[in-house]
Formats: structure tokens, C-alpha cells, sequence
């Protein structure tokens, strides 16, 4: 077991107050800082900064941070495993950007699942941010991805690369004539949710050409992609969706790529998991099988 003042150093970490901190440990403030005071003394090194009631994580902190949160996640997957392991089974948790849970995963999973059958599996989807924060907390063991992340806090394997295209009803009539994306914004655009990789790589797009989504003429935000491509079909409005949320309406004729001079791009799906993370190891074998390398 984690050190009980390295719980409360990470308490302190995540809500940067001492008194929160004491609150959600059920311990006095006095026992927090005496806590930190002595992490502090056993390292030699001052592990927050400390201005008024404002406190702020030294770079030591931030050392001893990043690698006690891959400690904790550790030992929370080991337990874990231990007890799956008592009545002989195995057990994965791991997460999928929406895109990717409802139009790509089905097919590597069902080969993996009949590969090993012994596994059980728990897949949780979200957005790119709750998947981030999930693994930051140890709450699953990797994620299949579509957003942007940073590089330094996680080991990667690619997926694959998807195109990202601009998409409309067949039969969509344009305000005005289309050729570059500022001819885009005098439509209704149909866009996922703050937090969400496509959204997130969408704007980054737009930016380069000086656009942001605020200046479309109408914005509908969906969390389900499912109803995005159902807005699409009935022609209300356009929108940027990977081509494997599309492909089949593409393919029947009832969706077109809208085609723009300066709007070609593709994206990584990216497997991650936490640097340092012992099994580190066994996560990337396990993705290998999902890509169909294995």
C-alpha cells in the first residue's frame, strides 16, 4: 500500500488546499501539513510553494507527482488483478472516444475476444478529456483515442489514420457557391461537444484558416454521432466527421464529401497509457492484437 502521506500528498495535489484536502481524508489540517512537512524533510526539497492560503506544486512536486500517480494506478490495477485472479479470471477496462465505440472498435474486439475468450471486458466511452482524466486516476487500463493529447504523459501506439472530411446531404443546396471553408459559414453547422477529440481537431482546422466555429450562421451541438449523421441525411444542415462515421451513408449516396481547395486532412487514432505504468508492457501486446498486428 501506498505510504498514507503520499495519499495525503496527492490529496493535496488534486485540490491544491490544505483544508479540502483534510476534509476528503477525514484528518485534521494540522495532520496535512504535518504530512507534507514530512515528505518534504525526507527528500529534502520543498514540494509546494506557499503564497497566503494559495499553494502551488514545486518542480519537485511535480516529480514526485507524476511518479506516485503511476505508483497509485499500479497498485490499484494489481489489487485488482489479484482478486480476479483468486477465482480464475482476467479482466480489461479500457476506454474509446464515441467515433471510435460506435464505428470502429466492433470488429478488432470480436477478433480479440475470440482469441481469448477467458477476458473479460468492461469499455467505457466518452470524449477525449474524460478518457484522459479516467486514466490519470487509474480508473482504466488504456484508451483508444481520436483527440489531441500530450505526448509526454503517456506511451502511444497508432491505431490508424483516418480522413476528416466536411460532409453534407446529397441533395444539400449552399447558400452561396463552396470551394474554400470560409464558403462554409453561411450554414448550419452540426458540431460534437466541447471536450470531444473531433471538436477539438475541428477548430484547430479552422483556426489555420482564420474561422471559428462561432462564425457559422447557425451551430447544433450533439454529444451522439449517430444523431449527427441522421441530422446530416435529412439535410440539416453540414458537418466534419471521420470517414468511418460516414462511410456507409458515402457509399449508398445519401451523404457527400463537400469537396474544399484548402481542407484535406487525416488523424491518428492513438492507443495511450500511463508512462512508467509496470504493465506497460502487456497494454502494448494487448493493443498490437487489437491493431491486428499479433
Amino acid at each position: 500500500m501506498l505510504d498514507f502521506r503520499i495519499q495525503t500528498f496527492l490529496s493535496v495535489c488534486k485540490h491544491l488546499n490544505f483544508t479540502t484536502a483534510a476534509e476528503e481524508l477525514h484528518i485534521t489540517q494540522p495532520a496535512v501539513s504535518q504530512h507534507i512537512r514530512y515528505l518534504e524533510h525526507l527528500y529534502q526539497t520543498e514540494l509546494f510553494t506557499r503564497d497566503g492560503k494559495k499553494i502551488e506544486l514545486t518542480a519537485a512536486g511535480e516529480i514526485l507527482l507524476a511518479t506516485m500517480t503511476v505508483l497509485r494506478n499500479d497498485e490499484q490495477a494489481m489489487i485488482k488483478r489479484m482478486q480476479l485472479c483468486r477465482k480464475g479470471k482476467r479482466k480489461l477496462i479500457f476506454g474509446v472516444t464515441k467515433t471510435i465505440g460506435e464505428y470502429v472498435i466492433a470488429a478488432p474486439l470480436a477478433r480479440y475476444l475470440k482469441l481469448h475468450p477467458e477476458t473479460d471486458i468492461h469499455i467505457q466511452s466518452g470524449n477525449t478529456s474524460t478518457l484522459l482524466e479516467c486514466l490519470h486516476d487509474g480508473n482504466m487500463d488504456f484508451a483508444l483515442v481520436e483527440g489531441y493529447f500530450k505526448s509526454d504523459d503517456y506511451e502511444t501506439m497508432v491505431f490508424r489514420s483516418e480522413a476528416f472530411l466536411p460532409v453534407c446531404a446529397t441533395n444539400h443546396i449552399f447558400a452561396r457557391k463552396v470551394t474554400e471553408l470560409k464558403d462554409l459559414t453561411p450554414e448550419r453547422l452540426i458540431v460534437r461537444e466541447h471536450g470531444s477529440g473531433s471538436r477539438d481537431i475541428l477548430e484547430r482546422n479552422l483556426a489555420v484558416n482564420n474561422i471559428q466555429v462561432s462564425d457559422f450562421a447557425h451551430i447544433v451541438e450533439v454529444e451522439n454521432v449517430h444523431t449527427i449523421v441522421s441530422l446530416l441525411r435529412q439535410d440539416c444542415g453540414i458537418s466534419f466527421l471521420y470517414e468511418a462515421a460516414v462511410r456507409h451513408e458515402l457509399n449508398k449516396g445519401k451523404l457527400k464529401v463537400i469537396p474544399l481547395t484548402n481542407f484535406h486532412m487525416k488523424h491518428d487514432f492513438t492507443f495511450l497509457w500511463n508512462k512508467g505504468s509496470s504493465f506497460s508492457e502487456e497494454y502494448r501486446r494487448i493493443c498490437r492484437e487489437l491493431t491486428g498486428n499479433e
